[in-house]
């Protein structure tokens, strides 16, 4: 296997909201449901089995009205710090590991999302598709939705 590090994707993100709101955000349904996704796009959570071992599976609606799959298995969690799945964004990414790391900082929440490539190349390939760009903006809609909800 390659260097972790060279084959690792990562988002950081502060949010002015408590971690067990953040925390909610990120493993209640109806809350996924809310900004999981690009700008733009509409979620509907078809399964969730919050619990390791168990899956996820998300249709996100493009504005073209393409449907767009995202699913994977809980690899571990430990509550209010970390949530490691494995991923595929279907068409455009599979075979990745997410992991979802939280930190309390008082009444705000320390956030970083990190992506594991299977190879260096596959995540340069993916760093160039915008990677960046699109979970950014996947972000600041949880960004919006933990600080007004």
């Amino acid at each position: 296997m390659n260097d972790l590090n060279k084959r690792t994707l990562s988002l950081s993100r502060t949010f002015n909201a408590p971690i067990e709101l953040v925390w909610k955000a990120w493993t209640q349904p109806e809350h996924i449901a809310q900004w999981w996704g690009p700008k733009g796009m509409k979620t509907k959570v078809i399964s969730h089995d919050f619990s390791v071992g168990g899956t996820w599976k998300y249709s996100m609606l493009m504005p073209n009205g393409d449907e767009f799959i995202s699913e994977g298995v809980y690899i571990e969690i430990i509550e209010h710090k970390k949530i490691s799945s494995s991923a595929n964004f279907k068409p455009m990414t599979e075979g990745v590991e997410i992991q979802a790391l939280f930190e309390k900082d008082g009444d705000k929440t320390n956030f970083t999302f990190n992506v594991i490539h299977p190879t260096e190349k596959y995540c340069q390939q993916q760093e160039k598709m915008g990677f960046m760009n699109g979970w950014g903006s996947v972000f600041d809609r949880l960004k919006e939705f933990v600080e007004t909800t």
